[in-house]
Parts: C-alpha cells; sequence; structure tokens
C-alpha cells in the first residue's frame, strides 16, 4: 500500500508540475497544441457543444477501459461489497459508539483499499488528463469562460455512468 501510494504521489506530482510548467516551457504546450489542435480542435471548430461532447465522450470512454483494464474488477467489487456493507451496519449501530468505531476503522481500511485499486488506472491517466484539461482551458475558456469545467464535469459523469454499465466496471 506504501509504495502504491508513493507511485500515485510522484506521478500527482509530475502532473502538476507539467500542468504549472505549461506556459513556462513552451515544449509542453506545443506538443499539447501539436497533437490535439488537428483532433479535438477540429471537433471543436466544427461545432464546438457537439464537438466537445464527442470529445468529453471519448475521454471518458478511454478512463472506462482503463481503469477496466488496470484495476482489478473481483477485488474492486468485493471492496465495494463490503463498503455498503459496513454502511447498512453503521446506521443499524449508531446509537453504540463502541460498535460504530470499530466498524468506522473497517470502513477507513476497505476505503484505503479502494485507493490501492484505483492508483493504477490513474497513474496512467493522470498526466494526459492535465494536458487536456490545460488544453481545454486556452481552447475553450475565451468562449464559455470559466464554466467549461463545469460542463466538462456534468458530461464526464453521464458519459462515465453510461460507459460503466455498457462495460460492467466496478
Amino acid at each position: 500500500m506504501k509504495k502504491s501510494f508513493a507511485i500515485y504521489f510522484a506521478v500527482l506530482l509530475i502532473s502538476l508540475g507539467i500542468g504549472a510548467s505549461w506556459d513556462k516551457y513552451p515544449i509542453i504546450k506545443n506538443t499539447a497544441h501539436g497533437i490535439l489542435d488537428p483532433t479535438a480542435g477540429l471537433l471543436l471548430e466544427w461545432n464546438l457543444l457537439f464537438g466537445f461532447i464527442i470529445i468529453v465522450a471519448v475521454i471518458s470512454l478511454i478512463l472506462t477501459i482503463t481503469q477496466k483494464v488496470f484495476v482489478n474488477q473481483e477485488e474492486m467489487k468485493a471492496v465495494k461489497a463490503e463498503q455498503k456493507f459496513l454502511q447498512a451496519e453503521m446506521k443499524k449501530y449508531s446509537e453504540h459508539p463502541e460498535k460504530l468505531m470499530e466498524l468506522q476503522k473497517r470502513n477507513l481500511h476497505t476505503a484505503g483499499a479502494t485507493f490501492h485499486l484505483m492508483t493504477r488506472s490513474l497513474v496512467v491517466t493522470a498526466i494526459p488528463i492535465i494536458l487536456f484539461f490545460r488544453w481545454f482551458q486556452e481552447a475553450l475558456t475565451p468562449i464559455w469562460g470559466g464554466w467549461w469545467i463545469l460542463y466538462y464535469l456534468v458530461t464526464t459523469i453521464i458519459f462515465s455512468s453510461i460507459f460503466r454499465k455498457l462495460m460492467k466496471v466496478a
């Protein structure tokens, strides 16, 4: 668990460093624009709203596939079932502080297991997502202001829910 946390933390720092270096090191920005302008940029030029929806759908699909491939689905389902059971037990024993404390400790352990399972897919997707976000920021902020992030989040939730259900991702 400590090893996966260290890897996740390192990737997170690298991703944030890349995002923060967007304007400082032109190679980062130019490479992202070189890849995304002729692909995703064309979709936005074709139709801003539908292009954006298509791009977000593709990103959601890739993230869902990555999660399906890199996360042990059986283990994740077992951890989620344990969390659901513990939540029900905590409601049942809400008047018994000793039992509640024990259940909360077990629940914290399952949260750690969930984090450990999810780390692999986050390691693979963190840097590309940061680059996409920086590119979206430059492409969409002049048009939609900061609202693009809200559109992104809502659209991602919708598509991710659909793809996770279709692909039976835990």
